[in-house]
């Protein structure tokens, strides 16, 4: 069924080159403490927990991974509604500053399937794809 519906415009964070200077020189530190020092700078950018989610699942810690990518998710729609978005259309991948929230929304839903909400891993990888389906293909 085609939607006959305009698609609202799509949703371009601004960026924030302070926070991703300091998120590259975290990822050249390559440590926990080095994202965390990031995240508690700029606890609004959604890349620095996203970093953070990311290294939590790698190191088998999906509650801590779930936390971490919780709140930059609900960093990221704090800043996507300030930013114009009203809760549905098109974050795109390609544009950078978009990335941090989307990377959150995959790492909430690999936490949430690995603590068994399955209903909530659903949600997200949904979510992601309708937000962008580059999205989606480009973290799975």
């Amino acid at each position: 069924m085609q939607n006959l519906l305009p698609e609202p415009p799509a949703t371009r964070l601004p960026a924030d080159a302070e926070a991703d200077t300091a998120l590259a020189e975290a990822a050249k530190a390559g440590t926990d403490d080095a994202f965390k020092t990031v995240a508690a700078r700029f606890p609004a950018f959604s890349g620095a927990w996203a970093a953070l989610a990311e290294s939590a699942l790698a190191e088998k810690q999906p509650v801590t991974a779930y936390a971490y990518a919780r709140t930059g998710y609900h960093r990221g729609l704090d800043a996507l509604r300030r930013n114009g978005w009203k809760g549905h259309g098109p974050v795109p991948w390609s544009h950078t500053p978009n990335q941090g929230f989307l990377r959150c929304l995959h790492a909430l839903s690999l936490a949430a399937a690995e603590i068994g909400e399955s209903d909530e891993a659903a949600r997200c990888a949904q979510f992601l794809r309708d937000s962008d389906p580059a999205a989606a293909d480009a973290l799975t």
